[in-house]
């Protein structure tokens, strides 16, 4: 190797063990910031939690002027009109993101819940008791609206957050953490409860996963690749949140414009979410009914169809966007004002096919038969079901839950979205009197 060669090389190896202490260290402030988080009162949580929303309306101006810097310099580099929106954040976006931390401070503190609580026959009395996970690590792309949810959610629950989100979203993460910290300086609530990973380069994700004992666990929100690189790379413990190819069935029995409008809804109302709607399968008995009213619907929305003979031969209208459907189309989560869409001869054909291409986020059913709803829940393995109701309602704050830090697709410890209680692990307390074990 040259003497620049050599060089360069000592130059990688100490930017590389540069990052390597500097995630290191931000890691062990966290868990210093947890080990404070996990004694305070819900009082203390909550009037953090109160104060961090007022923060935000109050700099909403600077938040969106920061965003609009991330938001062109991704138009700049091609990004597409989906990621962008995700970006983006606007008034409206930053409100809704307060609102949902008030709602966050209006629930129930999870931590000290008794899950279940008995006396043994020996007079032991044994209690499964909620406590915070600790230091949660969330690796995320595009959206800071996690940025404030993830880190309320923690807080909330007792847990630091260690947040590392995407270079894309770099000055827009940085400024809500700023602006979120400095709420926090007058609270019982350590700052560094909210802590950024340092760096911007992948080298900074690889030290965040292999950061096991300073991390609690790691939630990766994004793409396929990114969830597969964190869940195939990591040597801390991974909750898995899965992409979206959400499925909508039509069944036989369905009432025809409900199922249009819920497909509506479900594919258009927003694209660039995990539980858009990607497939609509519908049953042979309904479908030129059905097709009749839904190929002018998507039409007028700008939806584009890819589907099978049949789905072509029942879907006529001006102005539709048609083309054929391929196993890429299935399998694809698209983000886009697009759909795959295939006629089954039965239920348990749309079944079929729901087990082979799904990544098990959502599925739908319209029917009025309770068969046929029944068949399909029994048949379906996803994180949620939806019966005569739109994909979009798998979220945290469509279940109640305030927000939610992510939406499970595994199932192991937490499956759908994931709120508070999700954000906890369990500790027994055994009580005696002088017990002893013979």
């Amino acid at each position: 190797m040259t003497s620049a060669g050599n060089q360069a090389a000592v130059h990688r190896d100490a930017v590389h063990d540069a990052i390597h202490d500097a995630v290191q260290d931000a890691a062990r402030t966290a868990r210093d910031a947890a080990t404070i988080l996990r004694t305070l009162t819900r009082e203390a949580k909550d009037d953090a939690l109160r104060r961090i929303a007022a923060a935000l309306r109050k700099e909403a101006d600077s938040i969106v002027a920061v965003n609009g810097e991330d938001t062109e310099r991704a138009r700049a580099e091609g990004t597409s009109a989906a990621l962008i929106d995700r970006l983006t954040l606007t008034p409206d976006r930053i409100e809704a993101i307060a609102q949902a931390l008030e709602d966050v401070a209006d629930l129930p503190d999870p931590v000290g819940d008794v899950v279940r609580g008995y006396t043994l026959p020996n007079g032991l009395q044994v209690r499964q008791v909620r406590v915070p996970l600790g230091v949660v690590g969330m690796i995320y792309e595009a959206r800071p609206n996690v940025t404030v949810d993830a880190a309320g959610l923690c807080l909330k629950s007792g847990n630091a957050a260690l947040l590392r989100g995407s270079s894309s979203a770099r000055s827009t993460n940085a400024e809500l953490v700023r602006i979120m910290r400095a709420a926090l300086s007058d609270t019982a609530v350590p700052e560094s409860a909210i802590t950024m990973v340092p760096g911007d380069t992948h080298d900074s994700v690889q030290h965040l996963m292999t950061a096991r004992g300073l991390v609690d666990v790691l939630i990766p929100r994004g793409g396929e690749s990114l969830i597969r690189s964190v869940v195939e790379n990591s040597i801390v413990p991974v909750i898995e949140t899965g992409v979206g190819n959400c499925h909508v069935y039509v069944d036989a029995d369905a009432d025809i414009d409900m199922a249009v409008e819920v497909l509506r809804n479900a594919k258009t109302q927003r694209v660039s979410v995990c539980n858009a709607a990607e497939t609509v399968l519908v049953h042979v008995g309904i479908a030129d009914e059905f097709w009749a009213k839904a190929a002018p619907a998507l039409a007028a929305a700008g939806v584009t169809i890819h589907g099978d003979e049949r789905t072509r031969a029942a879907a006529h209208g001006e102005g539709l966007r048609f083309c054929e459907v391929t196993d890429e189309d299935w399998a694809a989560e698209y983000y886009s004002l697009d759909i795959a869409a295939g006629v089954v001869d039965s239920l348990h054909d749309a079944l079929v096919h729901i087990r082979r291409w799904s990544s098990q986020h959502t599925e739908a059913i319209i029917s009025d038969s309770a068969t046929a709803v029944a068949d399909f829940i029994a048949g379906v393995d996803s994180a949620a079901i939806m019966v005569n109701a739109s994909t979009r309602f798998t979220d945290g704050g469509e279940f109640g839950f305030g927000a939610e830090i992510g939406i499970s697709t595994q199932k192991l410890h937490a499956r759908g979205p994931m709120g508070l209680p999700e954000l906890t692990t369990t500790t027994y307390i055994v009580t005696g009197r002088g017990h002893l074990r013979s």
